[in-house]
């Protein structure tokens, strides 16, 4: 189990990503993955940037064994840089389908994976490799999995 520490001191993660082609970026991001826009700014004539509202934020640190595993286990080979970005989403399979139809090029398809997530690979605009994942189990149900703890507490014990 997760010690209670409190509320965490960081308010917000906030992933900041320059997008060459940024309108391709909103088509993606914004219409087709249907991240709620939160604010957009502009100055200096050209210079643009738009919030997205992701929901819920974590950052999820993994040792290189871990990456090479998760890599082998959603896509069958080592295809993911050093940043992967996330999205839980509640119909993988739709929103894989939704991606491919506005430019992503799909690494794997919506695979089940040991932890029983549905997840599934890309190559997304501004040059970011990207999961959506659908969960199939609620978190008390996750923690019962062998190998699923905390730091903290250790792996769950059977």
């Amino acid at each position: 189990m997760t010690e209670n520490r409190g509320p965490s001191p960081v308010r917000q993660l906030r992933l900041v990503v320059e997008a060459e082609d940024y309108e391709a970026a909103l088509a993606f991001y914004r219409d087709a993955l249907g991240l709620p826009e939160q604010a957009a700014f502009s100055e200096n004539g050209d210079a643009r940037v738009v919030i997205l509202d992701v929901g819920r934020a974590t950052l999820e640190i993994a040792n290189p064994a871990h990456k090479q595993y998760i890599d082998e286990v959603e896509v069958g080979r080592q295809v993911a840089p050093k940043i992967r970005v996330a999205f839980e989403v509640d119909d993988a399979r739709a929103t894989a389908d939704r991606l491919v139809t506005v430019g992503a090029e799909q690494v794997a398809p919506p695979t089940l994976t040991p932890w029983k997530s549905l997840n599934a690979r890309f190559d997304a605009p501004a040059g970011l490799h990207i999961t959506v994942f659908q969960e199939t189990l609620t978190e008390d149900e996750r923690r019962s999995l062998d190998g699923f703890g905390t730091e903290t507490a250790g792996p769950a014990e059977d």
